[in-house]
């Protein structure tokens, strides 16, 4: 397969040139205008991070993209969809507090800000995945199924399930419904915790009749269940949760299946940000010292081949002393310690989403690296 071209530029900054005008200048280069954006709806997938992370991107890298594509014609939006787990984004009033908080709202970024699975992370289109191993229909956001072209903005960073959260795990993980996050974290369907209250709003909103309330407490009848997770969506005191079953690489490959569902049939671009690189995901409510120092920023029509540039020049530098990452290598030190996000967490394989994805036709791992 043909090399992509996967373009880079440092975080070097001059009177003449600072790092906004910089990433101005690597999109164009990496060729963002050879798509026709002229009245087309473009979603920039973007993680607006958990309050209290402050590795999460600057809202100013997304309004230099935004403004690009607005000079271009384009109607663009910032978008992420909902969570599965606890915390400050699983809805969408919610979601758009944290957003705001941490600095994303139209005034700062030049665009609105659209959760693309709605208000209870419920409002989903389901996406035929074509030779899909484990995926058959992604449920993916509504509002980003929507969009005639998609970009990705990525923070790289690492993660504790897939190695590292590149443009991927953006858009797979990212852009799935929480009914599509439960799919790609479980193998098997949802559960009720003892914080259930017996209100009754999951027995409703099932549409087939696998919820009962019995003895104060909500029950599932897993022979009637069919792993929709609308209920998870629909339950306001988070006693209903996916089993978290499945292993680090089957969910690398569902991502990778999830990605294929979001991109085909229309165009994209990606961007990765490998800056305040964090050993975990911007999910979390809190970021460590980074691993690494900062490397510069990266710009492809292939998140494949960008997630491997990404991760090949994260790689190739030193290891911050005190990090987590020193930690464990100290701890590991009879093993090879050259991938720094194995090293990190021993328990992941971020090769096998890239393999797959490139398996399935998303883009392809070999590049050229092009300097700005």
């Amino acid at each position: 397969m043909e090399k992509s071209k996967v373009y880079f530029t440092n975080l070097r900054a001059t009177a003449n040139m600072n790092l906004l005008q910089k990433l101005e200048k690597l999109v164009r280069k990496a060729g963002i205008e050879q798509i026709d954006f002229t009245g087309k709806y473009t979603a920039i997938k973007i993680h607006f991070g958990e309050p209290g992370n402050l590795a999460y991107l600057r809202p100013n890298y997304s309004k230099v993209i935004a403004d690009v594509v607005k000079s271009l014609g384009g109607k663009v939006f910032l978008t992420d969809c909902n969570t599965l787990y606890v915390g400050r984004r699983k809805d969408a009033l919610e979601h758009m507090d944290a957003a705001y908080e941490n600095g994303y709202n139209p005034f700062t970024t030049g665009c609105q800000i659209i959760i693309g699975d709605g208000l209870k992370g419920t409002d989903e289109a389901y996406v035929p995945v074509p030779g899909g191993e484990y995926v058959k229909e992604a449920k993916i956001g509504q509002a980003i199924m929507d969009a005639d072209i998609i970009i990705s903005l990525t923070h790289f960073k690492g993660h504790e399930l897939t190695g590292f959260g590149g443009a991927l795990k953006n858009i797979g993980m990212g852009c799935g419904s929480r009914a599509g996050k439960m799919e790609m974290h479980s193998d098997g369907k949802p559960r009720i915790n003892k914080a259930c209250v017996a209100c009754g709003a999951c027995a409703k909103i099932c549409a087939h009749s696998a919820i009962t309330i019995t003895d104060k407490k909500a029950k599932i009848d897993y022979a009637k269940c069919v792993g929709c997770g609308r209920c998870i969506g629909t339950c306001h005191f988070n006693a209903i949760g996916a089993a978290w079953d499945e292993s680090n690489d089957v969910l690398n490959k569902k991502i990778a299946e999830y990605s294929l569902a979001v991109l085909k049939d229309r165009p994209h671009f990606h961007i990765s940000l490998v800056i305040d690189v964090a050993p975990f995901c911007d999910c979390h409510a809190e970021n460590d010292l980074p691993i690494i120092p900062d490397i510069g920023m990266f710009a492809s029509f292939d998140p494949v081949a960008l997630d491997v540039a990404c991760a090949d020049m994260a790689n190739q530098a030193p290891i911050i002393s005190g990090s987590y990452l020193a930690e464990q290598v100290k701890k590991q030190a009879s093993k090879d310690a050259q991938d720094h996000f194995v090293a990190t967490h021993p328990e992941t394989n971020w090769m096998s989403c890239v393999d797959h994805a490139e398996k399935i036709g998303i883009g392809t791992k070999n590049y050229e690296l092009i300097e700005v």
